[in-house]
């Protein structure tokens, strides 16, 4: 399937709005079978899951892919404690009620997948199984996140610099293409220096691939998903109950060894989280859009994983 047709057909796929813990959820239901619900990162869109949509539902899957709480065609409430974690976990337990379903395997990337290692923690009669990619689960940090962050990485890292609100938000959107195009995701300069018409497309990611991503946030901005990494020490403060808890769901893990996340996360933590993990999988020469880089071997990866479920 071309770029092209993927792009043609996904726009032609089944989506509905689903009412869930008091927003909505546009929603891409594609296939039958046992259901998997993919949730994706910053900055992206349930698009980013086309080509395992197909391939799972191809392969006798129910597919459900949101575009998460405020982005793409899904609400974007106007407050930043409205992106916190218990109301990501709650959009997802609505979607499986709206949906009919007692339980799913859930996929995420980035903080899809923070998210849906959280909901397994929180909501463990929900969760068939858990797969995260390019973000590894850890324990609580003894201390705020955000604080750690700029005590190692200072305050130009860029999840510190996400904090104040309407900076980034209005730096991101002022260059919606240099934003999407940037490949160092530790650097500010990356985001906000240069002209994105200058940057070249990576190879994985066609121009009617691109264009899709480009409307969808010249027309929404990015403050939604600016919103959830303001959170971060909130979240922290809320979630004391949950110091060393486990998550018993059979797990995955897949990144690509190149990815600067898992330099500053590393996996060496899951295994104090984790108990039952069936596999971690480290793609050579990969970076972090790894579902979209690598996409036959990811849509593989998490195949055999269902499978098994």
């Amino acid at each position: 399937m071309s770029a092209s047709t993927l792009v043609d057909d996904w726009a032609r796929l089944s989506s509905r709005q689903i009412a869930t813990n008091g927003i909505e959820l546009r929603v891409v239901d594609h296939g039958q079978g046992p259901p998997v619900v993919f949730c994706h990162g910053f900055p992206e869109l349930g698009f980013s899951w086309r080509h395992q949509v197909f391939a799972l539902a191809a392969a006798g899957f129910r597919t459900l892919t949101p575009d998460m709480r405020g982005y793409g065609g899904s609400s974007r409430p106007a407050a930043i404690g409205e992106y916190g974690m218990a109301a990501l976990c709650g959009d997802l337990v609505g979607l499986l009620d709206a949906a009919g379903l007692e339980d799913a395997i859930f996929v995420g990337h980035d903080w899809g997948a923070a998210v849906v290692w959280q909901l397994a923690m929180r909501h463990p009669d929900r969760v068939r199984a858990v797969a995260g990619l390019s973000v590894p689960v850890a324990p609580r940090p003894k201390a705020p996140p955000i604080s750690i962050l700029r005590s190692r990485l200072g305050d130009d890292f860029y999840m510190c610099w996400f904090q104040q609100p309407g900076v980034a938000d209005a730096a991101l959107a002022a260059d919606v293409r240099r934003t999407l195009l940037g490949d160092d995701v530790m650097s500010i300069n990356d985001l906000t220096t240069g002209s994105g018409a200058e940057r070249p497309l990576p190879p994985w990611l066609s121009p009617d691939e691109f264009d899709y991503y480009v409307r969808a946030f010249t027309d929404t901005g990015f403050t939604g998903g600016l919103n959830y990494y303001r959170n971060m020490d909130h979240d922290w403060e809320l979630s004391e109950h949950l110091a060393g808890a486990k998550i018993t769901a059979p797990a995955l893990f897949i990144a690509g060894a190149d990815d600067a996340v898992i330099r500053f996360t590393p996996t060496t933590k899951m295994a104090a989280v984790l108990t039952d993990l069936r596999g971690t999988v480290l793609l050579e020469g990969a970076g972090h859009w790894i579902q979209q880089e690598r996409a036959a071997e990811v849509s593989a990866a998490l195949l055999d994983f269902a499978r098994e479920m």
